[in-house]
């Protein structure tokens, strides 16, 4: 986005500073780019959030502000309230990614542990006129979730984050609660802020239905904001495309079914194998499945990086538990251990992009043939 901007702009005043994780930056003109930690913020994140908050600052009514928002953007941009430290942010992080917590679940907490989310960004701009260009990767996109908000008004308060962090069983101090009970409510969006989705999920499913047409499938798109356990959607999305083989329900094979949005994988105590959302999601369809013939099916991240893996995601064929049980695995053992990046690293079906430099969020397809 940064880099469109600056070329868009070759004869307008134009300065700025953007932050996106390790490996993902590009060259982007009269702006500068900082790579950061993701999903967990790391100095470098810290260091962004203060940069930023001081490039907005002391601008004029004639001035204007675009804000480029992506998802990662919570993690590589991330400045801790006072008195709290990085560290401490860090700890929860890691506490938020193992609860099974949902992407708007992370981020209200996220919110209200920052100096630039929830609007604060937006505030510190002012009176400059804001202007924010999203790409969504949350289910619904709600923009006030997208990378948590910092130019959007807030739409959950600081009581809600600890009623969250309780809930959900996130391990903080009595510092950490005290700062969350001090933390001031985001502010609410200026009149001479707006916003605009520039591009989500429902946009790369349509597309991906139109490929299908194309290809002579009839494509059903189940949803773009799906949310739940990975393994239990995969189990769900495997009775679908057993419908669709056998009673033509609710379209007729040949059909590709499609779905986006980010489901969670719960970790328990006793710890995990290596895995992303869309690799135990293809895993635990392809157990279900239990080698159905008719189908296939692909699920990755939009962004090329399923979790913290360096695949995208995995694509299954009609005989991967074979493949898995000829190269000594166990899949429903390595899917209770959240291991499935291991299995599919072993039989070669690893989908492994690189970076994309788009994040729509997870995109699902499950071919069903006749």
């Amino acid at each position: 986005m940064a880099a469109a901007l600056d070329a868009a702009w070759p004869d307008v005043d134009v300065s700025g500073i953007v932050s996106t994780r390790y490996g993902h930056a590009v060259q982007a003109g009269r702006i500068r780019v900082i790579e950061a930690g993701h999903p967990v913020p790391n100095d470098s994140s810290e260091k962004a959030g203060r940069q930023i908050l001081e490039a907005v600052s002391g601008l004029s009514p004639d001035d204007l502000v675009l804000a480029l928002i992506s998802g990662g953007g919570s993690a590589t941009m991330a400045l801790p309230i006072e008195p709290l430290k990085l560290a401490e942010k860090q700890d929860i992080t890691h506490q938020l990614l193992a609860s099974g917590a949902t992407i708007r679940e992370m981020n209200i907490v996220r919110t209200h542990l920052s100096q630039v989310k929830g609007g604060k960004l937006a505030a510190a701009a002012r009176p400059a006129r804001v202007v924010t260009l999203l790409i969504s990767d949350v289910p619904g996109d709600n923009p006030a979730s997208i990378a948590s908000g910092p130019t959007l008004p807030c739409d959950s308060s600081p009581a809600e984050a600890l009623a969250l962090i309780d809930r959900i069983g996130i391990r903080i101090s009595d510092r950490v609660r005290d700062a969350l009970r001090a933390s001031a409510s985001a502010v609410p969006l200026a009149g001479d802020s707006s916003y605009k989705i520039i591009a989500s999920a429902a946009q790369a499913l349509e597309a991906a239905a139109k490929t299908a047409r194309k290809l002579g499938f009839t494509p059903v798109i189940l949803g773009d904001s799906i949310e739940g356990e990975s393994r239990e959607v995969g189990r769900a999305m495997a009775a679908t495309a057993k419908s669709v083989a056998s009673q033509g329900k609710p379209v007729s094979a040949p059909a590709v079914v499609l779905s986006g949005g980010e489901t969670t994988v719960t970790i328990g105590a006793e710890g995990a194998g290596r895995g992303g959302r869309n690799t135990e999601f293809l895993l635990a369809l392809a157990l279900a499945l239990d080698g159905d013939s008719r189908v296939w099916a692909l699920a990755g991240d939009s962004d090329g990086i399923d979790g913290t893996e360096d695949a995208a995601g995995a694509v299954i064929s009609p005989d991967i538990l074979t493949r898995a049980r000829n190269a000594g695995i166990d899949a429903l053992d390595a899917l209770q251990r959240h291991d499935s990046y291991s299995l599919f690293a072993a039989t070669g079906d690893l989908v492994i992009t690189g970076p994309t430099l788009t994040n729509v969020n997870d995109i699902r397809i499950v071919m069903v043939r006749t």
